[in-house]
């Protein structure tokens, strides 16, 4: 099969298409035949070494860990799943290619694309997992910092269709593409706490960092305390009391839960472009230099 891989790390030019033995599905997986493929900011981070000491890769690697596609394998154990559904869903052994194994998945809304498909996986499970870490739900006024990405802009949707009040931070260039998603924006930067005060004179009461910005010590001053906010970016959170979550804890439910919502037009994943399979390094230098609005998706 078609995938792109890199055996070493390095910047975009690292990244090549090649042939390599296809997957097949094990016990309580499903494979897919890969229509489109998610690019996220722990891709590029992987691919240029800078979370090797931690989390090395085995190389060759392909890149991504979510995807969209149709079942074309079910795995022992797995039930109401079959050949020929269309789902989305995470992988642990790369999704730009041609096949993908998933370990956790769920059906694709009939009013999302492949491509919204793709965006949702990663994006959802992780925007889920932080607000139930923070307990998001009606009544709670919500900061999002770095609400127009992929994860933000997804948190948004989600807390908003949970009853929350929600500010986000963006450039103004978003801000009017926050409030389509019923946000109040603000801009991100120096003077934040007095930006969002004038926004929700009432106080907030939760936080949610979705890009490591450094910004943690003005958060927390937005915040009741260091207690209240949850970055999954930001490796220093540790060292100001706030807690980092970088892993999927009930990625299933989390799935189910956001197919839900899609069904219900509570949520729809925002795709920012789309790229070949051949066209990937583009897609990294895009995803690398920030500040992109939604997804950035591979279709395959």
């Amino acid at each position: 099969m078609r995938a792109v891989t890199y055996r070493e790390y390095g910047d975009p030019s690292v990244l090549t298409v090649e042939d390599v033995p296809e997957p097949h599905a094990g016990p309580g997986q499903v494979r897919i035949r890969v229509e489109a493929a998610s690019v996220n900011p722990i891709d590029w981070k992987f691919r240029a070494g800078y979370l090797q000491q931690m989390m090395p890769r085995e190389f060759p690697v392909i890149p991504g860990n979510d995807a969209a596609g149709v079942v074309d394998e079910v795995g022992a154990g797995v039930s109401g799943t079959a050949v020929g559904d269309r789902v989305f869903g995470l992988s642990d052994i790369g999704t730009t290619a041609d096949f993908t194994v998933l370990t956790a998945w769920a059906p694709v809304p009939g009013g999302w694309t492949p491509e919204q498909g793709a965006a949702a996986g990663a994006a959802a499970e992780t925007a889920i997992r932080v607000l139930n870490l923070l307990g998001v739900g009606a009544g709670s006024t919500l900061l999002i910092e770095g609400a127009a990405g992929g994860v933000g802009s997804t948190a948004v949707q989600i807390a908003v269709a949970r009853g929350a009040t929600v500010i986000g931070t963006a450039s103004e260039g978003n801000h009017d593409f926050l409030r389509s998603l019923g946000a109040m924006p603000t801009t991100y930067g120096p003077g934040l706490a007095d930006r969002v005060g004038a926004l929700a004179p009432g106080g907030v009461d939760l936080v949610f960092d979705a890009v490591g910005s450094g910004s943690l010590p003005e958060l927390i001053k937005i915040a009741p305390s260091a207690g209240e906010v949850v970055s999954i970016a930001d490796y220093t959170a540790g060292e100001h009391g706030v807690r980092l979550t970088a892993a999927p804890e009930a990625p299933a439910a989390a799935l189910a839960e956001a197919a839900a919502l899609g069904t219900a037009g509570s949520y729809v994943p925002q795709v920012a472009a789309t790229y070949r399979l051949d066209q990937v390094g583009e897609a990294h230098t895009h995803n690398q230099a920030g500040h992109t609005r939604g997804k950035l998706i591979i279709t395959v």
